[in-house]
């Protein structure tokens, strides 16, 4: 299967089919990385960031099952690596996009204290893989979190490498009948919106790659029947 640059790889997978089992050992990260990290935390507690400096999970390994399903291998390691420029030492993040019943998009503004994307629009709900937890459930606890619902049905679309060596485990997630009125954006959100189920009628402040994932989830997986 041939998939774009970045993508390692292409569900849809169910969420029972989703299985992570973690390392006991801690990751040990280069000196160079330690102290990358020390500046990159420190920085953000001078612009008032609440941000705390915990362990969160890294990807050891993955494998896609003979049942179609997808299996993890993490291990903890220092939150703050993930703020390191252009190496985040595999650091395990996961996204949840939202969609309502008419195929519209929840987007939110992200505070401008925020160590990522910070005053930029993002789809859905996203953050660290906490120690213990699948990619999987992530999903679901970030849309809880940073929204205060629950979906409906969910699905992993896409388990993805950034430029900055951080691995991200995409979602998808459709909410009830009447949900989206429900929504209410946590402290991380300063703005939020439910823009049209076509990207092309999306507003300017949707930069580009918030529209390419959006066509990459809309669009059949690749040797999808």
């Amino acid at each position: 299967m041939s998939l774009p640059p970045g993508i390692l790889a292409r569900g849809p997978w169910a969420m029972d089919d989703i299985v992570a089992t973690w390392d006991a050992d801690h990751y040990d990260p280069p000196s160079v990385a330690t102290d990358a990290a020390d500046v990159a935390i420190a920085a953000l507690a001078e612009r008032g960031s609440p941000s705390h400096d915990g362990l969160a999970a890294r990807l050891v390994d993955w494998s896609e099952t003979d049942d179609g399903g997808l299996r993890f291998r993490l291990q903890p390691l220092r939150w703050a690596l993930r703020l390191v420029e252009g190496d985040a030492s595999e650091s395990m993040a996961s996204l949840c996009v939202i969609r309502d019943t008419e195929g519209r998009w929840l987007a939110g503004r992200r505070a401008a204290w925020l160590s990522s994307w910070a005053g930029r629009w993002a789809l859905g709900a996203g953050g660290a893989v906490d120690v213990g937890e699948s990619p999987a459930d992530t999903l679901v606890r970030e849309l809880r979190e940073e929204w205060s619902v629950a979906p409906a049905r969910v699905r992993g679309e896409a388990l993805v490498r950034l430029p900055s060596q951080m691995v991200m485990f995409v979602g998808q997630a459709w909410l009830a009948p009447g949900v989206e009125e429900q929504v209410v954006p946590d402290h991380e959100h300063d703005e939020f919106a439910w823009w049209p189920a076509d990207v092309d009628a999306w507003p300017e402040e949707a930069d580009a790659p918030l529209r390419h994932m959006a066509r990459l989830l809309d669009a059949p997986a690749p040797g999808a029947g």
